[in-house]
């Protein structure tokens, strides 16, 4: 599976930046998600649908990635953040429908 991360315009890699910038402890278990989902090993991580075609993975207590399964060689991880209550954040959700929207125009899909 090849893993695209969103990107701002400027080009930075928004999703490895975050990770990059946690704990050591979470980041590891951040990384190893990551290689889970490139290696479409999801029946060994912790993840549920969140809207439609949208699924979250949780890692490490309170982190999540939020992702699309375009086809099936390609995911394109959309939003990381870190959630303390069962209610994902409007910015958070606002964030994460509009990079959904973007991707579904840009592929010519509807994910939402």
């Amino acid at each position: 599976m090849i893993i695209h991360n969103y990107q701002s315009s400027s080009g930075k890699d928004l999703i490895l930046e975050y990770i990059k910038s946690l704990p050591e402890e979470e980041k590891v278990d951040g990384f190893s998600v990551l290689e889970s989902l490139e290696n479409d090993r999801r029946d060994i991580i912790k993840y549920k649908c969140w809207r439609k075609k949208i699924y979250e993975v949780r890692f490490f207590k309170h982190n999540r990635i939020f992702f699309i399964v375009a086809d099936k060689k390609n995911l394109y991880i959309l939003h990381v953040c870190r959630k303390q209550t069962k209610k994902t954040e409007k910015k958070d959700s606002k964030i994460i429908m509009k990079r959904a929207k973007e991707l579904g125009k840009m592929l010519g899909k509807k994910f939402i």
